[in-house]
């Protein structure tokens, strides 16, 4: 059964970083594209970042861009999220998710599998 599993969440002040882990279980990464999606109170899930199952091209929401950084270890089996300069705006609850494709995908309908989500909270 395949497994994703999420950590690193936590409370942080408005600057700092957080990185987000997802183990992935009886999922061979080079084959999936992961992405990160995130939820806050009230609202829609949306999408955060992707990367394909070679490692290539990875892909952002603009709000994001130049502060997370997305990559994956094959050896670990684990997708990362780097999150830096971490701003109010970024409190959610953070999953990742998985599709078998060589491409990316953008939209949550899109994917097959996800994990259970981990807490990021940015107090000012």
């Amino acid at each position: 059964q395949v497994q994703l599993v999420e950590s690193g969440g936590g409370l942080v002040q408005v600057g700092g970083s957080l990185r987000l882990s997802c183990a992935a279980s009886r999922l061979p990464l080079w084959r999936y594209a992961m992405g990160w999606f995130r939820q806050a109170p009230g609202k829609e899930r949306e999408f955060v970042a992707v990367i394909t199952g070679s490692g290539d091209s990875p892909y952002y929401t603009e709000s994001v861009k130049g502060r997370f950084t997305i990559s994956r270890d094959y050896t670990e089996n684990t997708v990362y999220l780097q999150m830096n300069n971490l701003e109010p705006a970024d409190t959610a609850v953070y999953y990742c998710a998985a599709v078998r494709t060589t491409g990316l995908a953008l939209t949550r309908n899109e994917y097959d599998y996800w994990g259970q989500g981990t807490q990021v909270i940015v107090s000012s």
